[in-house]
């Protein structure tokens, strides 16, 4: 039960389904690219992105000092139920949105 409780606790927070919103839709991130699309220091966006792993949603992956993180294939059946709904229901809000937006604007800006 605390495996349960755990894997919904890690979705009550607004930054976390931010976080997870970009992640569906991207193949992977670095923290600087969250940081920058979130618009918040990277201890809380490092905080926020290791509760996510933590939970099992993620994984990650040291290149140089950054890490980049995208969402773990070795999901568990309860991860496997609910991430369709994530998707669906996180794609469709405001603020999933405009993190979006950002992103495509940081990429053509910083990444040829």
């Amino acid at each position: 039960m605390e495996t349960v409780a755990q894997i919904f606790r890690s979705l009550e927070d607004e930054t976390r389904l931010r976080i997870m919103a970009l992640l569906l839709e991207q193949e992977e991130l670095c923290v600087c690219d969250v940081m920058a699309v979130l618009q918040m220091p990277q201890s809380t966006v490092s905080r926020q992105l290791s509760l996510l792993k933590k939970a099992g949603w993620l994984k990650d992956r040291r290149v140089g000092v950054w890490i980049h993180y995208s969402v773990s294939r070795t999901l568990s059946p309860m991860h496997q139920y609910l991430l369709p709904v994530l998707r669906n229901f996180l794609a469709v809000t405001d603020a999933a949105r405009l993190d979006r937006e950002r992103l495509a604007e940081r990429r053509k800006s910083c990444c040829p």
